[in-house]
């Protein structure tokens, strides 16, 4: 083994021991959930290893879901998961506070767009249909956890837009247009986050994330709203109540 290999298998020890630290210390709970670690720089003069070595266990941490980070802040230790079944039409705002977490919603952008081909497939209305686009950022006791796009026909809801969407929409469209689920179609799967969704997310990009898109239909067959969302991996747990028929 040349002396380059031997400080790189050395350098992996480092990190990996770091890491394993640290995990020891979270699941024994002498860190708690919303703890904030020690700073970077601490971090190195406590364990004499070199910074680089410090972010590489502290990405790794990330990556398992034992710790996030705050703009500006440090490095903290996760919150339990929000639990979630994404079959249900039960507002974010309802599921969360049912919990005993707090949640809030940010809108970040609201327009009205004509339907490409994709999304005039989805909705049943022609190419360049006007469709109410809505993108929110939501966070789960302080922390941004998912960003979603939602999109909205607007032959049913034609005024839609002059409401706050830092409300439950769910409740925006039931109460002010009568509009209520009967089925969603729900589709998941493991994805990157990457780009808007990592930007919008705060985290760095390529942080593993949960991809939900739903279409929900009411009893007429129509659809009522179709949703892509990207989900923190750390902050949710899928539960679905299924009955056997």
């Amino acid at each position: 083994m040349t002396k380059g290999e031997n400080d790189q298998r050395l350098e992996g020890l480092h990190y990996l021991e770091m890491r394993d630290r640290l995990a020891a210390r979270i699941a024994s709970g002498e860190l708690k959930p919303g703890d904030k670690l020690a700073s970077e720089r601490r971090l190195q003069d406590e364990l004499g290893i070199a910074r680089g070595t410090i972010r590489e266990g502290l990405f790794q941490l990330e990556a398992e879901g034992l710790i996030y980070r705050r703009d500006r802040s440090g490095w903290y230790v996760s919150p339990p998961p929000v639990v979630y079944d994404p079959t249900r039409w039960e507002g974010f705002i309802s599921y969360v506070e049912a919990q005993g977490r707090v949640p809030a919603t940010e809108t970040v952008s609201a327009e009205t767009l004509a339907a490409d081909p994709f999304l005039a497939e989805v909705f049943g209305r022609p190419v360049g249909a006007p469709l109410h686009h809505i993108r929110r950022r939501r966070h789960v006791d302080g922390r941004a956890v998912l960003v979603e796009q939602i999109v909205v026909d607007a032959a049913l809801t034609p005024d839609l837009l002059r409401h706050s969407f830092d409300q439950s929409l769910t409740e925006i469209l039931k109460n002010g247009y009568g509009l209520s689920v009967a089925r969603n179609l729900v589709s998941m799967q493991p994805c990157a986050l990457t780009g808007r969704e990592a930007e919008a997310l705060r985290v760095k990009s390529g942080l593993p994330g949960l991809a939900v898109q739903r279409t929900s239909y009411d009893a007429q067959g129509r659809v009522v709203e179709f949703d892509r969302e990207h989900w923190r991996h750390d902050a949710v747990r899928i539960s679905v109540d299924t009955r056997v028929r």
